[in-house]
């Protein structure tokens, strides 16, 4: 679109993708005077930045994704000095139904976050993180995606085994102990456990450091003596069993190694002795805090914090219908498990947070219930110790008079 018209301010919304971006702008009175598709490389976006700058006074821009497809798009703008506020998908789909026709495509996408930025002033102003902070949202990201892989990993091993042998299925909990992992890349079978007997079981397990190999190997070759049926498809189901146990072994290293490098990274912050010193808050939720988080600027309180980890109830009232709250909808699920699970560990131990969630529990509320209300108080804590650079200590500070 040729641009012939000088305006006094532009807004630019920016459908974001990984081959290219779709920009259109538009001017105050919401008419459209920009719309042009544009690959993701540093020339073009450049190119992008000059046109939108010489149409108007002041330009404003708006994204609907601020994750690694749109990094280079924000590095741009931001080192040439432009404003860039983040419009959520959710908002854009809702935004949607409003304009006229049912289609969709990038550049009515791009019209929708760029009218939906110019008609609200509220949206959150993007900033680029620093070099510790890319890394934290890099490494977490990272390790999400590991521990996903490793959920699913154990349930086809599950799956294979019990086709196997269901009492040696049954008899360990392949999540959460090693031992009977490095059992199964050797031994499958109840034949093969069998032969082998509880005491050679032992020994080739203790040589390869396991943990009371005597225990597992009893346990083991006990499941396997109540069957000396062999199932249809044992031979080929044991060498996935076999296939799959290494790779568990090798993504639990893989794990390993990845938090690490977050307890590095995270111990880098200067914010990571105060956060550290929250009971139940340790290096790995505490660096996916600080990921999700960033600086806490875009909260003007802890209950814009509780709010965004769906901690905070939301009003549902009608008419003469006051007073009345339902769970959030719309909220940041890995927050509220970075909070649900810090307050569980704390409530394990003695001190305010058990006292307290044992006092909720005395009030009625359910186990659900009493966590969340103890993650929600825990938010509080958490936000004055940041806000005013405290540790954390059993009893609250004295406060002092103005």
């Amino acid at each position: 679109m040729t641009v012939t018209e000088h305006h006094e301010q532009v807004w630019v919304g920016i459908d974001a993708g990984k081959a290219h971006h779709w920009a259109v702008g538009v001017n105050a009175t919401g008419e459209k005077v920009l719309s042009r598709k544009v690959v993701n490389g540093e020339d073009e976006i450049l190119d992008l930045i000059v046109a939108a700058c010489e149409m108007a006074n002041e330009v404003r821009w708006a994204v609907d994704i601020c994750g690694r497809a749109s990094t280079l798009l924000l590095a741009l703008l931001i080192a040439n000095g432009q404003s860039v506020v983040y419009v959520p998908g959710r908002t854009v789909n809702r935004m949607s139904g409003a304009y006229r026709g049912e289609g969709k495509t990038d550049a009515k996408d791009a019209l929708v976050i760029a009218d939906t930025a110019r008609m609200r002033r509220d949206f959150t102003l993007l900033s680029l993180p620093d070099e510790t902070m890319a890394n934290l949202q890099l490494l977490t990201a990272h390790r999400a995606d590991l521990v996903a892989d490793r959920v699913r990993l154990i349930n086809r091993l599950r799956d294979a085994l019990v086709g196997i042998c269901p009492a040696l299925e049954r008899a360990f909990d392949y999540s959460a102990a090693k031992g009977p992992v490095v059992m199964l890349t050797e031994y499958q079978t109840p034949a093969a456990l069998q032969r082998a007997g509880a005491k050679r079981l032992a020994d080739w397990l203790a040589r390869r450091t396991v943990r009371s190999a005597a225990d597992v190997a009893a346990r083991a070759v006990e499941a396997a003596q109540s069957q000396v049926t062999a199932l249809p498809g044992e031979k080929r189901a044991a060498k996935l069993v076999c296939d799959l146990a290494h790779q568990l072994l090798m993504l639990d290293e893989c794990i390993k190694d990845t938090d690490r490098e977050i307890r590095e990274a995270f111990r880098l912050d200067e914010r990571a002795e105060v956060i550290e010193s929250l009971p139940g808050m340790g290096p790995i939720l505490g660096a996916e805090f600080l990921a999700i988080v960033g600086d806490l600027s875009s909260y003007a309180d802890a209950g814009r914090l509780a709010a965004h980890a769906g901690l905070a109830p939301v009003s549902r009232d009608s008419g003469r219908r006051t007073g009345n709250h339902h769970r959030p909808k719309r909220y940041h699920r890995r927050l509220r498990h970075v909070f649900y699970m810090a307050a569980q560990t704390a409530m394990m131990r003695p001190g305010p947070s058990r006292d307290y969630y044992l006092k909720k529990r005395a009030e009625g509320l359910i186990h659900t219930q009493a966590l969340l209300a103890l993650a929600r108080r825990r938010v509080d804590v958490l936000w004055a110790m940041l806000r005013d650079k405290r540790h954390f200590t059993p009893t609250p500070p004295a406060t002092q008079s103005a």
